[in-house]
């Protein structure tokens, strides 16, 4: 018997994959200093290849996703942790999120023609030239019963990592640093990022050191910048071999790898619950000759077909 529409919460033709080492948690010992790396892998590759967009496109997104996992990560909760942008460049929106178990999901709105315009006058954009002015969000989301809390700034910078930062500065009121990178390579696209959050003078295990808290801060910060993208989306060196490089003369303590997924949550039943908001004339101007409507998830690029006798407006119920 097949499952009606509305009860169908199976996942679409989508990889289920999972990379087990998608983020390494550290600290420094002693030192005001914690970060986390982020290394999707072939993830990235999978995910971004679903959209067909230029490269310049495809970078901001990868870089989009990295930014989250890390932040997602730092979630001790139920949840999702978003950002979006929206501004009046080429890409006019920009979503991305990942939840506290590490799916990763994206989208992007992007004019082609807009797009190839600049880069014909421009062949390596900014991530600014590509969003233009507007705004940026960072958004907590635990779930329907509780309030989101949300963060929104101005886009400042020309770098998605300047745009990270900016927010940060102004809306959390406390350092951080960032360095993100997404690049096509010969296994495909990559992404990667390295975050580094300033903890209270007193946020870490207390060892005796002659460093003051801001020394500390500044030294890890140093030794980050050495940090090239080669090695960040490198699949064949080791996240913990790659931390060690950095920091193994400043009291390097790695926590637990988490794991980053596939993580497009979209199915036939929360389609089914949209559809069934509109009303009965716009169901019937949606449907094509065969009596078809078809929606395409903005986030994995699948599509979903329905029968118009299947669904009904909740109006005429």
């Amino acid at each position: 018997m097949k499952t009606p529409a509305f009860l169908d919460r199976q996942r679409p033709d989508v990889p289920d994959l999972v990379v087990p080492g998608g983020v390494t948690p550290f600290y420094l010992q002693g030192r005001p200093v914690r970060g986390r790396l982020v290394r999707p892998g072939v993830l990235a590759d999978v995910m971004l290849t679903r959209h067909d967009h230029h490269a310049a496109v495809t970078r901001l997104a990868g870089k989009a996703l990295s930014v989250v996992a890390a932040l997602a990560s730092a979630l001790k909760f139920q949840g999702s942790f978003s950002l979006q942008i929206k501004g009046n460049g080429p890409v006019s929106l920009l979503v991305a999120d990942c939840t506290n178990t590490g799916a990763l999901r994206f989208y992007i709105r992007a004019d082609e023609e807009a797009v190839t315009a600049l880069l014909s006058e421009k062949p390596e954009p900014s991530d600014y030239d590509l969003t233009g002015d507007g705004y940026l969000a960072l958004t907590i989301d635990q779930g329907p019963e509780t309030e989101r809390h949300q963060g929104i700034v101005d886009i400042s910078g020309d770098s998605l990592t300047d745009m990270i930062s900016h927010y940060f500065k102004t809306s959390e009121q406390h350092a951080c640093w960032i360095s993100l990178h997404c690049e096509l390579t010969d296994a495909g696209w990559r992404t990667g990022a390295l975050i580094l959050e300033r903890l209270a003078d007193d946020g870490g295990i207390h060892i005796e050191t002659d460093d003051t808290p801001d020394d500390s801060w500044n030294t890890a910060t140093i030794l980050a910048s050495t940090l090239k993208a080669s090695e960040l989306l490198d699949d064949a060196l080791p996240p913990r071999e790659l931390l060690f490089r950095l920091f193994h003369a400043e009291g390097l303590q790695i926590g637990q790898p988490r794991a980053l997924a596939y993580g497009c949550r979209c199915s036939r039943a929360r389609l089914t619950e949209i559809l069934q908001n509109f009303s009965d004339d716009d169901l019937d101007h949606m449907m094509l000759d065969d009596r078809l409507i078809t929606m395409t998830c903005e986030f994995c690029n699948i599509s979903f077909h329905f029968q118009r006798d299947d669904i009904s407006s909740e109006d005429s119920d």
